[in-house]
């Protein structure tokens, strides 16, 4: 975050927040103050040398002030522009400051739904077993034995891999660790048995009763489940839909996991959508104004629903499992079902799209009857 010109009476008003965030000076360019969680401050300098991104501690604002500070930045920052990078105070080189500086960083890269998924890994699972270490020290061994002792919670452990693989890949650029020594490197993830569940034509069916039934009462959230099922999207791109997104038959999605994408619509979607009320700019407005409905709406009335319907076990995710697997039996290519779900890789589309045992029999069928004639 920049801004103007840093002072002591500027700093001293900063307050800290959830998380730790940076104000730069607006007077020495590669300058600035980082306010952490727990109210502490420290000026800093962060600049790109050789290619490499080099963040330095220059001294923690209860011991100098803004004049020394700038003044003992400018010589670092001199320093680092002719090579001359000194090696790291033992402070920069702690686990716990170096993946804050690199998820700030991040923060222009991951998405806010991503950031905050991210940090609660970061928190949770790395955390606690390397607070305190120097991060050049941390090997491969270390990072093995932190892996196993996660076994009792795969998802979380596999998940937390690519994000310290991300904060140590960083290190090697800001020169705090050696080129090429990634200790997360050839750990393999834990082999977790698919979460794969498509609705059947019965459950469909059994499924489409209870919508109906509750149409009158639940209006809003039948046709949201309704569009999760006809459409293939995700959650979060229905709830936050916004009628300008609706247009020439077609969502017009502004942002997705993928970016953003456009959404072709069937007959069926387009006629739920055009008896929805126009009563907010979006779709599915939030009873105080000014936003879309949460998740929590919808998750209460699909846990009730699922229920009637005895598909307890289906989650609303399943419903794009579900539209990818009838596409598929319906004949339509792996490719299209990619486009029709807004994936930027046909690998992930075939975990959605598994064939039915009845389509592998009939496609044995086919190469025999070619083959065996």
């Amino acid at each position: 975050m920049s801004g103007r010109t840093l002072t002591d009476t500027r700093i001293g008003a900063l307050v800290p927040g959830k998380n730790s965030y940076d104000i730069r000076d607006g007077k020495l360019r590669g300058f600035g103050v980082r306010v952490t969680p727990s109210g502490r401050k420290r000026f800093f300098v962060h600049c790109q040398h050789r290619g490499k991104r080099v963040w330095k501690i220059v001294g923690d604002t209860a011991e100098i002030d803004i004049a020394e500070a700038r003044s003992l930045a400018g010589t670092m920052l001199a320093a680092i522009r002719r090579g001359e990078t000194a090696p790291a105070r033992p402070e920069e080189a702690l686990f716990e400051t170096v993946a804050e500086t690199v998820f700030q960083e991040h923060e222009r890269v991951w998405k806010p739904r991503t950031l905050d998924v991210n940090r609660g890994y970061l928190k949770k699972q790395i955390l606690p077993h390397f607070t305190g270490r120097n991060i050049a020290t941390i090997d491969g061994r270390d990072v093995r034995n932190w892996f196993a002792s996660l076994a009792a919670t795969p998802v979380a452990a596999d998940r937390s891999m690519p994000i310290l693989s991300v904060i140590m890949r960083e290190a090697e650029r800001m020169g705090l660790r050696p080129e090429g020594s990634n200790p997360c490197r050839g750990i393999r993830r834990y082999r977790r048995k698919g979460r794969e569940r498509f609705l059947s034509d019965d459950e469909i069916r059994s499924l489409s009763a209870v919508l109906s039934e509750r149409a009158q009462r639940q209006p809003s959230q039948v046709a949201a489940v309704r569009l999760l099922l006809l459409t293939g999207c995700r959650k979060s791109e229905i709830l936050t839909l916004r009628w300008s997104d609706y247009r020439e038959g077609h969502l017009f999605l502004r942002d997705s996991k993928t970016g953003p994408r456009t959404v072709w619509l069937s007959r069926p979607a387009r006629t739920i959508l055009d008896r929805l009320p126009r009563s907010s700019r979006w779709v599915f407005p939030a009873l105080r104004p000014g936003g879309p409905r949460n998740a929590v709406w919808l998750y209460r009335f699909w846990s009730d629903a699922r229920a009637e319907a005895g598909i307890g076990d289906v989650r609303l995710h399943d419903l794009r499992h579900t539209h990818a697997s009838i596409a598929l039996r319906q004949g339509v290519t792996v490719l299209a079902i990619g486009r029709l779900l807004g994936h930027a890789d046909l690998r992930t589309t075939l975990k959605y799209a598994h064939p039915a045992d009845a389509m592998i029999a009939d496609a044995a069928e086919i190469v025999g009857a070619v083959l065996g004639s």
